[in-house]
């Protein structure tokens, strides 16, 4: 398998942008989440781009598949916990509205590189 340069990667690019989003929108919720929700969706968000970048050091595709698809996991535990955000009203119908199509978005560029690399092998 040849190994990816992660830092070129459009699906990394897009996993730190959910990073730096994550920072700052958890900056406004309750200080009592500090421990709770906020901490879980500070670990989801940096997972995902971290296991996308510990998987390009993988030897074969098929482990790279499995950092891929625990990078999915955390997306989608991610977008769960701004559903629950949400419905708390820790942030307004149009951040969700945007922070659930970004992290869609991220998801189906995920699935498909796994797809990509499944067809491969």
């Amino acid at each position: 398998m040849k190994r990816h340069n992660f830092k070129r990667m459009k699906i990394w690019q897009e996993g730190i942008s959910v990073v730096q989003i994550t920072y700052k929108i958890v900056k406004t919720f309750p200080d009592y989440e500090k421990y709770n929700l906020v901490s879980q969706l500070i670990r989801c968000a940096v997972s995902i781009p971290s296991n996308i970048a510990e998987g390009t050091s993988k030897r074969t595709e098929r482990h790279f598949i499995q950092f891929l698809e625990n990078s999915l996991g955390s997306a989608f535990e991610w977008e769960t916990q701004i559903i629950v955000a949400y419905k708390e009203n820790y942030i307004t119908e149009d951040e969700f509205n945007l922070f659930e199509e970004k992290i869609q978005d991220l998801q189906r560029m995920i699935s498909g590189f796994i797809d990509n690399l499944d067809n491969k092998s």
